[in-house]
């Protein structure tokens, strides 16, 4: 199973009033949010982090160590501090600022901001963000994986799937029988 998330700032008090989140301190809302990431993602299993993990270096490796059965590949949010990412570079897969994959033929482009336009964009790509906490419309096959959008928990690729067949096409795309015309 493939997975993605973002935007959990464990230990950072005050994201708890910046987004509403439903949590009475941060001890009780990293509980939540790791117990919730636990319960879907299995060892074994991928995830996709689109930033903004914590500030605390002690934090992430925590985090990473509870995690190291997991393979993740880490994109790096606006609140990935100097401290946070060295200790990602030690238990990450991967770590960049964008990455293209592809999972079963579907082209994404995984970024911690939201873009208006992406790699392959043209053939209705997807474009996967966290950083704007479920306050931002996607435009066309875009969707928002951070936690405050999807009920404190990560999305996983099947979900995506059906999310992106009901959004309406990139405002760019070139449907098939127009693109070889020469």
């Amino acid at each position: 199973m493939i997975w993605f998330s973002a935007d959990y700032h464990l230990s950072h008090k005050n994201i708890i009033k910046y987004c509403n989140r439903p949590f009475q301190n941060v001890e009780e809302m990293d509980s939540v949010i790791i117990d919730n990431l636990k319960s879907r993602v299995k060892p074994g299993e991928i995830l996709y982090y689109l930033g903004d993990l914590t500030f605390k270096k002690d934090v992430a490796i925590e985090f990473f160590n509870e995690f190291e059965e997991i393979e993740i590949h880490y994109i790096i949010g606006n609140h990935d501090n100097k401290e946070v990412l060295q200790v990602a570079e030690q238990y990450c897969a991967s770590i960049s600022h964008l990455k293209d994959i592809i999972i079963e033929e579907q082209p994404i482009t995984l970024c911690h901001y939201a873009m208006r336009v992406w790699n392959k964009s043209h053939f209705n790509a997807w474009q996967l963000y966290g950083h704007s906490h479920g306050t931002l419309q996607p435009i066309g096959k875009q969707y928002d994986v951070g936690i405050d959008n999807n009920g404190f928990y990560p999305i996983n690729f099947d979900d995506l799937q059906k999310i992106m067949e009901h959004l309406p096409n990139n405002f760019n795309f070139i449907p098939k029988e127009r693109r070889n015309r020469g």
